[in-house]
């Protein structure tokens, strides 16, 4: 396993599409956030499993659900490519800071029928969101469907700024990492040409771990990546987005310079909401778990209308 994750992630270095290789991985453990005590059977933390609709096929997802009668704000959790990091050590912080979290595997890939691809992707973030807005899916797991929040890691990432991007009611978002596909894409034509941009960017991604993705191939991902390139760049979405609260966070993994002069168009656009965040780890922030969660938490405890996780509404931090 440590082999084949070295490989890939060397050869999509080389590539100069999805970054450098990460470094091997260190575990670190997770310290437990206050605990509330007395609550009824109800009102407890609790885990659910569904399926979530997403243009004929069922995605499979679960929702981590905050102790307290609620409503609570939640989180949809979008994963990378292929999505071996979850980040799911993230999401058990944000449930015990009063957050619901979904997490949904895209269709085509860990086993979600369906055929993978980035526009497929993006429909399935709104899908996600389309169904938490439902009434009695809102009401089930004790969450507000007014204020959903997305976070994305590298693919996820992108994945992110897409479905923000395409649904205003989305006030906030971060990034971890985030993969510019379409940026990267462009940059890649520009220099390359479009033949080498795709043998390029197909080599790569036959070297990202496609085993659980299904319905794709190397080479239909990076044209797929070359028809959209210039819409899908995260400089295409700053006008969009301008008006919403973003967290970048970067590392030392090469998507520093993208993501910043993301959040520096989004500045210069006239938002004055952007915070962004450096930790010195690789792709995975494999050594600073604890740092990113502290990050991602101090962020979203302070957006508007925060409700921690006794149930209770608490005023926004100053940043």
């Amino acid at each position: 396993m440590h082999r084949a994750a070295t490989t890939i992630a060397f050869s999509l270095a080389l590539a100069g599409i999805l970054g450098p290789a990460p470094a091997p991985l260190h575990a670190q453990p997770a310290t437990d956030n206050r605990v509330v005590a007395g609550l009824e059977g109800g009102d407890r933390a609790e885990m659910q499993t569904m399926q979530i609709p997403s243009h004929g096929a069922s995605m499979n997802a679960l929702v981590y659900v905050a102790a307290g009668v609620g409503p609570h704000p939640a989180v949809v959790l979008l994963h990378g490519l292929p999505g071996y990091e979850r980040n799911l050590d993230l999401a058990q912080d944000m449930r015990r800071a009063g957050w619901d979290v979904l997490y949904f595997d895209y269709r085509g890939s860990w086993g979600t029928p369906g055929d993978f691809s980035f526009s497929h992707g993006i429909e399935d973030a709104a899908a996600a969101l389309a169904y938490l807005r439902q009434p009695g899916v809102a009401g089930k797991l004790r969450l507000d469907p007014g204020r959903i929040v997305l976070i994305g890691h590298s693919m996820g990432g992108f994945m992110a700024v897409e479905a923000a991007a395409g649904d205003p009611a989305i006030k906030a978002f971060a990034t971890i990492s985030a993969v510019d596909l379409g940026g990267r894409m462009q940059s890649l034509r520009a220099t390359q040409g479009e033949h080498e941009a795709i043998a390029r960017a197909g080599a790569a991604l036959a070297g990202a771990g496609m085993a659980p993705l299904a319905g794709c191939t190397p080479d239909g991902l990076a044209r797929e990546l070359l028809q959209h390139a210039a819409g899908w760049s995260f400089q295409a979405r700053v006008d969009a987005l301008k008006n919403r609260s973003v967290l970048v966070v970067t590392s030392d993994d090469g998507f520093a310079p993208e993501d910043n002069a993301f959040a520096d168009a989004l500045r210069k656009a006239g938002d004055a909401r952007v915070s962004t965040t450096h930790l010195p780890t690789d792709h995975a922030y494999s050594d600073q778990r604890l740092e990113l969660s502290k990050t991602v938490l101090a962020w979203l405890a302070g957006l508007p209308n925060h409700v921690d996780s006794t149930g209770s509404v608490a005023p926004p931090r100053g940043r």
